[in-house]
């Protein structure tokens, strides 16, 4: 895994929301090999319940930028201290089907345990990008959305769990700049837009 090239991209912007929200992306390494953190969210909450994410949410007015955002919410759901993470770079901002425009940090953090946010994160998932790269563990489909039109999903299914939305959307991106895994040129599956999703 090369971070260095997480460092050197210029990420792209999105403008023009008003809702705005940050993640990190947290990058740690157990016996040289490395892994990412996910949460997989509470049942309850309203929007993406029960869905794998980075730590992250919406930007709050105390935060004065977006990396303030993604730290602040890091801390709340998994208990990361601010001083803990060391930012490498950006992924390009991406819009979500919810309205919000996301910006990602990657961020190396220590190999320790983390403790949930109680109402926010049903659990903390660790997960080794070794996984993350089986092609095994990777299908896509490609469906017509109501709103954006045509697009192609990603799903990652590794020991149980499936990173899909817009969380896998930013995965690519970093396994992509990171590793030297790839999207396959060509979706496994094109379906209905009301086809089932394989979660």
């Amino acid at each position: 895994m090369d971070l260095a090239e997480v460092s050197r991209h210029e990420p792209v912007q999105v403008g023009g929301t008003a809702r705005e929200a940050a993640v990190l992306v947290p990058v740690f390494f157990r016996e040289r090999e490395p892994w990412l953190l996910f949460t997989k969210r509470a049942e309850h909450l309203g929007e993406h319940p029960g869905q794998m994410s980075f730590p992250g949410g919406g930007r709050e007015p105390v935060d004065e930028s977006l990396r303030e955002t993604a730290l602040r919410e890091a801390r709340e759901e998994v208990g990361l201290r601010p001083e803990e993470p060391t930012i490498v770079g950006r992924l390009d901002d991406i819009e979500t089907v919810s309205g919000y425009a996301v910006r990602p940090f990657v961020g190396r953090i220590p190999d320790r345990e983390y403790y949930p946010d109680e109402y926010e994160v049903a659990e903390i998932v660790p997960l080794p990008v070794r996984g993350l790269t089986d092609r095994g563990n990777y299908e896509s489909q490609r469906r017509e959305h109501p709103r954006h039109g045509d697009v192609r999903l990603h799903f990652f299914h590794v020991n149980g769990y499936t990173v899909w939305g817009a969380t896998a959307r930013m995965l690519v991106q970093f396994l992509e700049l990171t590793t030297d895994w790839n999207v396959p040129p060509e979706p496994d599956h094109v379906v209905d837009e009301d086809a089932e999703y394989p979660v």
